[in-house]
């Protein structure tokens, strides 16, 4: 049994524990139970903020176990059988207070444990009664055994000792408890709270920089991300908490230690990671076998396979009699339906870095409850207090010195990333004109487009940014910016701003925009180049764009791109672009300017599974239905020659989507046409006459 934890996979405040088996031996059960206690004894006191007097005395509790479980062992090496039962109970209670001391020690969750100080008390009473009662069981059968006195004085001094200790909450920790809960009473009333009040506060947790207050935010963010929106309660309280502690990160701290202010992508650490990670990663396994579309919450069967909450659900609503998987055809035990936490996060990841469209709700999940559903579960403290904040932050940027509009800058950069009633706050309080005009220093340049690139998330702040006249500004920057990180947060803000009629035609009409994008598919990196690439096939939305983007080289650029690039996702965008250019009769003709060199590259990524998705087969298809019909028969003569096609497009009408499935039918029928039209022997036919084909 292995006892070192740490947690990393546990919510905190949860404390799976494991019955030792029945069978197991006295000797490997008291081993373990003795590592157990060993690691617990090696806790540092001194990092509990919080019910500090309730942990250390539980430690010591536990150190003497140690002492009486390692005589025990040295001294009756064959232990009896009877001993089990009363060892597995320390066991499963030592493993808890394992758990609860990790808790009290951790360096993102102190104002949390601080507000749950009660309830964590009354579990560290809890488990020592349990610990009283396994050392109970024991008593009976070490009568049996011979047992020096030294080693039964200490059994009888735990037994007194978990009897009488009381486990209350420490007149510090109420006394910050309602230091806090003052503060909450404040943000209701939209009353300014002292300043020192709140240093007072965190000094008492001991969270001495931003960076330590950013990650309580953290916390927040994610434990309500987990909680259900029938938790209305405890999400309004912890929504409440992280708007006490993301008030303190803006007003408390003035310096951003690290030098985040400058170089944020410190504090992503983690979600490089996984973004490291979702490189190697087949986008095809983030959408449900049911829907093929990307899942929203996955949850996995009993037979290991994962589909989206809804989809399955509709499925087993559609089978009356029995339910069973729908990958196997295997009858299901139970219905269970278990999230898959791990996978719906890198879901989450993929669709942020890639900007697909379904992400600003998929990815949100449950958080997307910030922006529908804020008014039922976000607590009216957790709202003023935002509002409060932006106020604050939206002065500084008014009024300060260049370090401090940089610092709240960087501010709202941070706000603006994860929630969209923060997005929402800060619009409204007539921050993005104040970050246009900081697009033109050169210190604050980036922080304030990676802001914009946030809050044009929110729809109307893309209103708000055309009506400043903001377009030019952020052209200007992506064409010109001080880094490459500034030039492709540019180009995400151009691509929020085409889904705006007015935007896409004034972005279309700056000379240097299309053509500032292109440069950046060529030359920028990989974040760069998928941002210009949504961008331009959200420009092409505008009529009048159609033209500019086909005069600026983008076919050739395309092309040249799909040829080196092994990204998924970019050689899907890519396809997205030429099936819209090839939809009209100058886009066609720019493809077809490549002759069977560039038709050939499209079927062969048709018929690649290495690096196209369902989508990307789709758009493939979707091209080369396009260049047939725009093209002519000299397009559908340069595509009957290639050998390949005709496998690719009855695959596709089995495997592919609905709407792939419906334009490879269409296609076979044009080139099934084309054979039959050619003179006998001119050419051998490669559908076979016997199969028959539906067109949509």
């Amino acid at each position: 049994m292995s006892q070192k934890q740490n947690g990393s996979g546990r919510r905190v405040l949860t404390y799976p524990a494991v019955h030792p088996c029945e069978s197991i031996s006295t000797t490997t059960l008291l081993n373990s139970l003795i590592n157990l206690a060993h690691f617990i004894s090696s806790s540092k006191t001194e990092s509990f903020t919080t019910n500090n007097r309730n942990a250390r005395e539980s430690v010591r509790q536990i150190r003497i176990l140690h002492i009486f479980l390692s005589e025990l062992r040295n001294s009756h090496p064959d232990l009896p059988d009877s001993l089990v039962l009363g060892l597995s109970e320390l066991h499963l209670t030592f493993q808890k207070l394992q758990h609860l001391l990790q808790d009290c020690s951790r360096k993102d969750a102190r104002l949390w444990m601080l507000m749950n100080s009660e309830r964590v008390a009354n579990q560290f009473r809890v488990l020592t009664r349990s610990i009283s009662t396994a050392l109970e069981v024991l008593l009976v059968p070490l009568e049996t055994i011979e047992l020096s006195l030294e080693v039964m004085e200490y059994v009888e001094l735990i037994l007194k000792q978990t009897r009488k200790t009381p486990y209350e909450v420490e007149l510090n920790d109420k006394e910050t408890m309602n230091d806090v809960l003052s503060v909450l009473s404040q943000f209701e009333y939209e009353v300014v709270p002292n300043k020192s009040v709140l240093k007072r506060v965190l000094d008492y947790l001991g969270i001495m920089t931003w960076g330590e207050c950013n990650r309580e935010v953290k916390f927040f963010e994610t434990e309500i991300a987990f909680e259900s929106t029938n938790e209305k309660r405890k999400v309004s309280f912890l929504s409440g908490l992280m708007s006490f502690m993301s008030y303190c990160r803006c007003v408390v701290f003035d310096v951003v230690e690290g030098n985040e202010a400058t170089t944020p992508t410190r504090q992503f650490s983690n979600r490089e990671t996984i973004s490291e990670l979702l490189n190697s990663v087949n986008s095809d396994d983030f959408r449900c076998p049911i829907s093929l579309e990307f899942m929203v919450d996955p949850v996995t069967l009993s037979t290991g396979h994962t589909y989206d909450r809804s989809s399955i659900m509709k499925w087993f609503k559609a089978e009356k009699k029995m339910k069973t998987c729908p990958k196997t055809g295997q009858k299901l035990v139970d219905s269970e339906l278990v999230p898959n936490l791990l996978l719906k996060r890198l879901i989450q990841q993929y669709c942020l870095e890639n900007g697909i469209p379904v992400a600003a709700e998929s990815v949100s999940g449950r958080r997307s409850r910030d922006v529908a559903a804020a008014a039922e579960v976000r607590s009216l403290v957790a709202e003023r207090a935002m509002r409060m904040v932006a106020s604050y932050v939206v002065e500084r940027v008014e009024v300060g010195t260049e370090e401090e509009k940089n610092r709240a800058v960087y501010e709202i950069r941070v706000l603006s990333k994860t929630s969209g009633f923060n997005r929402a706050c800060l619009v409204e309080s007539g921050v993005i004109p104040h970050l246009l005009r900081l697009l033109k220093s050169v210190s604050i340049q980036e922080n304030a487009i990676a802001a914009l690139l946030n809050l044009s998330k929110c729809p109307k702040s893309r209103g708000v940014i055309g009506e400043c006249g903001g377009v030019g500004l952020v052209v200007d920057v992506m064409k010109k910016g001080v880094n490459s990180s500034v030039r492709q947060h540019g180009a995400g803000v151009l691509f929020y701003l085409a889904s705006i009629e007015e935007c896409r035609r004034s972005i279309g009409e700056n000379p240097e925009a299309i053509p500032g994008l292109i440069e950046l598919i060529k030359e920028g990196n990989d974040r760069g180049k998928k941002n210009a690439l949504v961008a331009i096939f959200g420009l092409l939305l505008h009529h009048e764009n159609h033209c500019r983007v086909v005069a600026a080289g983008t076919v050739q650029v395309l092309v040249n791109l799909l040829k080196c690039c092994d990204r998924e996702d970019l050689v899907t965008d890519s396809l997205s672009i030429l099936a819209t250019l090839a939809e009209k009769h100058d886009g066609t003709v720019a493809i077809l300017r490549g002759g069977a060199l560039n038709l050939n590259l499209i079927v062969e990524i048709l018929h690649s599974d290495s690096c196209t998705s369902k989508a990307g087969k789709e758009y493939c298809v979707s091209l080369l239905l396009a260049l047939c019909l725009n093209g002519g028969a000299d397009a559908v003569a340069l595509l009957a020659k290639s050998p390949s096609l005709m496998e690719s497009l009855y695959s596709l009408l089995s495997e592919g989507t609905s709407r792939a499935s419906r334009k490879a039918s269409t296609l076979i029928r044009v080139l099934h046409d084309f054979y039959e039209s050619r003179p006998s022997g001119s050419m051998s036919p490669i559908l076979p006459q016997e199969r028959s084909v539906h067109a949509w």
